[in-house]
């Protein structure tokens, strides 16, 4: 796995008269003082769903988010990192890394960002960026 930074969610945009919202994402401990920022453009029914699980809301019947993060437990694992892990064509790569709660044993299972945001979002599972990616994307301050 490439060299990976921790980011923890700054802030959810979501803009009432236009269609593109933002995640932003915040380095957690930066050696310079300086902490690096890392804005995602996600759709509105992410960027609701990650509003609505930092809030603790629970809707009447799960949504997609709510779902998945049910069949991973069910399934006997438990969500460890959300890692944004690549950067191609101006789009961002991310995956769910996935703890085995018997035996350890990691999976790594390939998500859109907004999507593995939204499901850790509930349970503040930490987010990491490869450094490459915060080096072409990230902003100072």
């Amino acid at each position: 796995m490439p060299e990976t930074v921790q980011m923890e969610l700054a802030r959810v945009v979501i803009r009432e008269t236009e269609d593109a919202h933002h995640v932003e994402l915040r380095e957690v401990d930066p050696a310079d003082g300086q902490p690096r920022t890392f804005p995602i453009v996600i759709g509105l029914t992410e960027a609701a769903a990650i509003e609505r699980r930092l809030m603790g809301q629970s809707p009447m019947r799960p949504q997609t988010h709510e779902l998945l993060a049910d069949v991973i437990g069910r399934l006997g694992y438990e969500l460890d990192a959300v890692v944004i892990n690549d950067l191609r064509d101006h789009t961002f790569y991310a995956q769910l890394r996935l703890r085995n709660t018997q035996t350890d044993e990691m999976v790594e299972v390939d998500s859109r960002p907004s999507d593995a945001i939204a499901v850790g979002a509930a349970r503040d599972t930490p987010i990491f960026v490869a450094e490459h990616v915060l080096q072409d994307a990230g902003q100072v301050g």
